[in-house]
């Protein structure tokens, strides 16, 4: 087995478009692998990082909403932890609660403060604790949450509008101006424990992964305030950032998806997959990295918008699939569906639903097939 640490940095609430304009970001991009088109299962934390940890949709592990964190369905899918833990890593999670991400297989899963902790010092602290580990010649899975994000959009939005709050979608000056603050925290955040990384060398025998779950709203669309309503990309699209020890760096702009990460790690720590449990959803990207023949898969995604209601609903009524060019999105709740070209309109303004392109009826049927494909 290619034995590796394994370390995910996770910043919750990571925004794609403030990662490729900011200098630290830039500088981990001329040191890794940066996926530019990566799309996650869900616009919010919980059923993005059980699909994650899975390499399955939620739609078919039973994890698809706010609310669903216990309809996991741990006996048909394996996570990656569990993989990891079977082969002798020692595990580890430092995460805002304990809903995040699925429980089983780690050692150690620890809630942290979110309000008063320190969280650079408080994952400084865990890498010198890891590198001991390692010293033994223990390998270890480090899952790190960055909840800085998700904590100030809580307070200083969520707690303050609704979804169709006049004063938020009238400022978006001051929305961009007060996410860019946060934002510029988890820069400075990731500079120190990248720095933490290499300072101890953890870089020449570790798979690390820097990755957002979703993404933020600062305005773009009425009734989306955050996160979790739409399926629009200003949220879908996240900032992947693979360091593999003597791996080429490039820019994969190729569509992926989240779902992709866990065989990938898998695929490179040459830990096969455990065919008493479901097939996954995702697939390797090590083809795609070692610039072999990969076929670019459908990305799907899904979300409760609430509507007027306070609260999401219990399941998903917002879903979407897309290629690198184009994008459908179903409405549930009012049977309404929505085209994009992404390319021509990345921004998603103009809805070509019903004007006679042909990949309507080719994602339509695809996103049939998804919805309807449970375990």
């Amino acid at each position: 087995m290619n034995k590796k640490n394994v370390i995910i940095i996770m910043i919750d609430g990571g925004r794609l478009d403030r990662a490729q304009h900011s200098a630290i970001f830039n500088k981990l991009k001329t040191k890794s692998i940066f996926f530019s088109n990566s799309i996650t299962y869900a616009s919010h934390t919980i059923a993005a990082m059980h699909a994650v940890f899975s390499g399955t949709y939620g739609s078919r592990t039973g994890t698809n909403s706010y609310w669903s964190t216990f309809k996991f369905k741990k006996n048909k899918f394996k996570t990656l932890t569990e993989y990891l833990k079977d082969n002798n890593y020692e595990t580890y999670a430092d995460v805002i609660n304990q809903l995040v991400v699925p429980k089983q297989g780690f050692d150690h899963y620890v809630v942290h403060d979110e309000l008063n902790d320190n969280l650079v010092e408080r994952h400084q602290n865990l890498l010198d604790e890891m590198n001991k580990k390692n010293l033994d010649d223990k390998k270890i899975f480090l899952y790190l949450h960055y909840s800085n994000i998700h904590t100030g959009i809580m307070n200083e939005v969520l707690k303050v509008y609704d979804n169709f709050s006049k004063d938020f979608f009238s400022n978006k000056n001051k929305n961009e101006l007060r996410y860019d603050k946060l934002f510029a925290a988890a820069e400075s955040y990731l500079s120190k424990i990248l720095n933490k990384i290499n300072q101890l060398e953890l870089d020449k025998n570790s798979i690390v992964l820097v990755m957002s779950d979703h993404g933020i709203s600062i305005g773009e669309k009425i009734g989306e305030r955050a996160y979790g309503a739409f399926c629009y990309d200003y949220t879908l699209k996240t900032f992947t950032y693979f360091l593999i020890p003597d791996s080429n760096t490039l820019e994969i702009k190729q569509q992926i998806r989240t779902i992709d990460f866990m065989p990938t790690i898998l695929n490179f720590l040459d830990i096969p997959l455990d065919e008493a449990y479901s097939s996954l959803d995702g697939k390797s990207l090590l083809p795609l990295i070692r610039g072999e023949s990969f076929s670019e898969p459908f990305a799907f995604s899904e979300t409760g918008n609430p509507l007027n209601e306070k609260a999401p609903p219990k399941e998903p009524n917002t879903k979407s699939i897309r290629t690198s060019e184009w994008k459908l999105i179903f409405n549930e709740h009012n049977e309404t569906k929505e085209l994009y070209n992404l390319e021509l309109d990345p921004n998603e303004n103009k809805n070509l639903i019903g004007t006679g392109e042909k990949i309507e009826e080719i994602l339509w049927t695809e996103l049939q097939n998804l919805i309807s494909k449970r375990d």
